[in-house]
């Protein structure tokens, strides 16, 4: 293998900066991995557990406008609420610059694009007006803290995360035998959409060794998984399926009960352990960072690097990182929309000085809603399978008209002084820019005209 500094960058990382210095081999790719988070620092996003508060606030607010009589006291219950509701909404769109200013900026591109990888596969949105802004906090709480650990630790930070058992409806989920349903007498009951995915999309596959009945037992072990706004977090015993489950053959709960979170702890490590769990994220892996038809060789050294390791994903990424097919040369896989947006706003340059006194409004109009018109809206995937890797998901008609207007457009939004088009074309291709891009960096007319079609090119729209 000979390592690329500019494809390390451009495949790996965030893409090319001139103001950032790339890194020299993959010891140094891991190490800032396993280092400090410095880019989450500097452009701070807070966690689940401040989300949640101001979510709590929003309910509150909304209810006691709801509630109020008519009069003064209802129209200033009315005006608080629509306040906080601007407020509410508009906080999602400045967390979106946070998260760009961190692709931007970052020296640690690779763990940028980890967040991105891992987000996506655990996917989960909220669904009602007081949660939807709540995904950025979740990654910040569920997925950035555990990115070079354990994959156990990171499934089990996810699925217990209250947003996710809010997105999948674990929280409304009750044992048909649980106190809880004797209570309600017969109200209610199992919800089988946590289990299924933490196998089909988490952990074993879709073509995983499971079947309906494993998900099923699967379901009534989850039973009891809740949260709420001030705690976050919540195992209920009242709603817990009484009895022991069987899950691949391995029987649950039999000594403490099901009273106690330690038996879905333990399943959830067990999956994190199986083999079709390695092969699984092995292809993953192999897909998002190389091609949509990965070397087989690469996929099998990822999953046995899974395996002997324990799920270790830092002994995961160096043997991604190390390995022949993950370095050749011709750029396969076409950026997402974000992906494109922020390694063009990370070429030009982009810093927290020129995006600093944007509104959300702003921010919306010329970053946000462009990205929806690509394909891509930001944090608001189709489904709980998260984004389609497949390139053909992203060359359509309307999405590659939507990236050539934002491309011709936005850059003169973004910076008041376009850079010298060749010297652009050489900071943020290096290499790969070639004879027509070199053509057309001198050729157009003006310097907006000349980056956006650098930015439209095939050489720049690839990774």
């Amino acid at each position: 293998m000979v390592f690329d500094p500019e494809l390390a960058e451009i495949r790996f990382g965030c893409g090319l900066a001139a103001q950032l210095a790339q890194p020299s081999d993959v010891a140094a790719m891991l190490a800032r991995l396993q280092g400090p988070d410095v880019a989450a620092h500097t452009f701070a996003i807070p966690g689940l557990d401040t989300g949640l508060a101001t979510a709590a606030t929003f309910a509150k607010l909304r209810r006691a406008w709801r509630k109020s009589r008519e009069g003064k006291q209802a129209s200033l219950a009315k005006q608080a609420f629509r306040k906080y509701r601007r407020h509410h909404v508009q906080q999602q769109h400045l967390w979106f610059r946070q998260s760009l200013l961190r692709q931007c900026q970052t020296r640690d591109g690779f763990r940028e694009r980890l967040v991105l990888f891992w987000a996506d596969h655990f996917t989960a949105q909220g669904k009602r007006a007081a949660l939807r802004p709540m995904g950025a906090p979740y990654v910040e709480s569920a997925i950035r803290p555990h990115l070079a650990g354990r994959f156990e630790d990171l499934l089990i930070a996810a699925v217990t995360s209250p947003l996710m058992l809010h997105y999948l409806d674990q929280h409304r989920s009750i044992g048909p035998n649980s106190r809880a349903a004797r209570r309600r007498k017969g109200r209610g009951g199992l919800n089988e959409n946590l289990a299924r995915e933490v196998m089909e999309l988490h952990t074993l596959g879709v073509d995983g060794p499971y079947g309906q009945q494993d998900v099923r037992q699967l379901a009534e072990l989850f039973t009891g998984l809740n949260f709420n706004a001030k705690k976050g977090f919540a195992f209920r015993g009242g709603q817990a399926e009484p009895g022991s489950e069987t899950v691949l053959g391995v029987t649950y709960g039999a000594d403490e009960g099901k009273a106690e979170l330690g038996p879905i702890l333990q399943v959830l490590r067990d999956l994190a352990a199986h083999p079709a769990t390695a092969a699984h994220l092995a292809r993953k892996l192999a897909v998002h960072f190389t091609r949509d038809d990965p070397d087989p060789g690469l996929v099998a050294d990822l999953t046995e690097s899974y395996i002997q390791s324990g799920g270790d994903l830092t002994r995961v990424y160096e043997t991604l990182l190390q390995h022949p097919a993950s370095w050749e040369p011709e750029l396969n896989n076409i950026k997402p929309p974000q992906d494109f947006v922020a390694s063009a706003c990370r070429g030009l340059g982009i810093g927290t000085g020129d995006l600093a006194d944007w509104k959300a409004k702003q921010l919306r109009r010329v970053l946000v809603a462009p990205l929806g018109l690509m394909g891509q809206r930001w944090q608001a995937a189709p489904g709980p399978d998260g984004w389609p890797e497949e390139d053909t998901a992203w060359i359509t008609p309307q999405g590659l008209s939507a990236r050539l207007r934002w491309a011709m457009a936005a850059p003169q939004k973004l910076r008041k002084d376009l850079p010298d088009p060749l010297r652009f074309a050489e900071q943020s291709l290096g290499q790969r820019a070639d004879a027509r891009v070199r053509f057309v960096a001198g050729a157009a007319e003006t310097r907006a005209e000349a980056i956006g079609l650098i930015l439209a090119s095939p050489a720049f729209q690839r990774r």
